[in-house]
């Protein structure tokens, strides 16, 4: 068991080695427990023994953890890399070759609410592209309903939001410039 379990740490440090992005609970286990190299127990056993050890860090976002590799973990890949098969590997690449972007964007598009008072919830919806954010809204309203509704719309619409604010923005800057011009 114990030289299993290392293997799947290995196979998770060596995942989120291969991503310029964090990576859910959901994703490891799509392709772990996909390829059947083992059960979704063991692969929470190995995630928190990773966690606890600093190897891989951890944020929580609308009740979904996203995984990265800390430097410890980086290292410690670095160190046992060469026990990780080149089949498993390979399966590794052609899995994110097949889902890089679905990947990234579940882990992109942040949506999530707070209750800020008894009657009032603040809604987050966010884009980030890697470290940066390139879009962050946060919104009041005033039920749970609407703040779960727009935490579910944002999933499909925060790219064409996105460009509508951007577009509308640009547009009225250059309106202005070409009153003031005259």
């Amino acid at each position: 068991m114990n030289d299993t379990l290392t293997l799947y740490k290995l196979i998770i440090l060596y995942m989120l080695n291969k991503v310029d992005f964090p990576l859910t609970n959901s994703q490891l286990s799509q392709f772990i427990i996909g390829k059947g190299y083992t059960d979704y127990f063991t692969i929470q056993t190995a995630i928190n023994e990773l966690i606890e050890s600093k190897l891989i860090s951890y944020e929580t976002i609308r009740n979904t953890s996203h995984y990265e590799l800390t430097p410890n973990g980086v290292e410690t890949l670095n160190l046992f890399e060469y026990k990780i098969s080149t089949a498993i590997k390979e399966d590794i690449l052609n899995f994110f070759n097949e889902n890089k972007y679905q990947l990234r964007k579940e882990v992109e598009i942040i949506a999530e609410y707070f209750p800020e008072s008894e009657k009032e919830y603040l809604v987050r919806c966010a884009v980030k592209e890697r470290t940066s954010t390139l879009m962050e809204i946060k919104l009041n309203v005033v039920t749970k309903e609407q703040a779960i509704t727009i935490c579910d719309n944002w999933k499909n619409n925060s790219s064409s939001v996105y460009e509508s604010l951007l577009q509308q923005l640009m547009f009225d800057s250059s309106k202005k410039n070409q009153h003031s011009a005259n």
